[in-house]
């Protein structure tokens, strides 16, 4: 339990020092690589709390791409992020109002927060047909079981999406040379060969 304990305030402190830098620090691609950070401790957390298969995505999913993803759009863009600083800090006020507001409706949830009776009882007590399976093997059992209608009209919903972005963004311009492999592998040396008779002496 010590080593279980030491590990939590080791990955919640980072956790919390990252998160900060992530909106303190001037640079921008200093802040993805503490996002990057802030996703691998939460891993940790995640880890410690026996679900496993939610620290994996964290790793595969957030830091794999949607941060590398936030790091090459930030390198690649030159903007001017001192204008984009001064421009937002008219939304200073607004933003420490909204965060208010948001801290004392948490505040208030937790404070009135209550479990049902008899909750601690039925949480303790696994069910019997994942006993002794991990926590990812638990959920592909579920989710390949008891929801695989929806775990297929979701992937089904999400190619379909990933087709009509294509074909809203795949427009034909004119003047763009394209590679026709058939016209390639049809070429003979006669249609782009053309030998001249150079006569000696006459430099042309």
């Amino acid at each position: 339990m010590i080593v279980q304990a030491l590990a939590f305030y080791l990955f919640a402190v980072i956790l919390t020092l990252s998160a900060l830098m992530v909106i303190t620090a001037r640079n921008p691609v200093h802040s993805v690589l503490f996002l990057i950070l802030a996703f691998f401790n939460s891993a940790g957390l995640f880890i410690l709390l026996g679900a496993e298969f939610v620290g994996m995505l964290m790793v595969i999913v957030y830091v794999g791409a949607v941060a590398v993803l936030f790091l090459f759009v930030v390198m690649m863009l030159d903007v001017s992020f001192a204008d984009l600083r001064k421009e937002a800090m008219q939304y200073v006020p607004i933003g420490l109002l909204i965060g208010a507001v948001l801290l004392t409706e948490l505040v208030m949830v937790y404070g009135a927060w209550a479990f049902a009776p008899g909750v601690e009882d039925s949480l303790a007590v696994p069910l019997l047909r994942f006993e002794g399976v991990s926590n990812s093997e638990a959920l592909g059992r579920v989710l390949y079981t008891d929801y695989i209608l929806a775990f297929q009209l979701a992937g089904l919903i999400l190619f379909v999406a990933m087709i009509g972005a294509i074909v809203l963004t795949l427009r034909g311009r004119p003047g763009v040379r394209k590679q026709s492999v058939a016209a390639q592998h049809a070429r003979r040396p006669d249609d782009v060969l053309e030998i001249h008779k150079v006569t000696p002496g006459t430099g042309s």
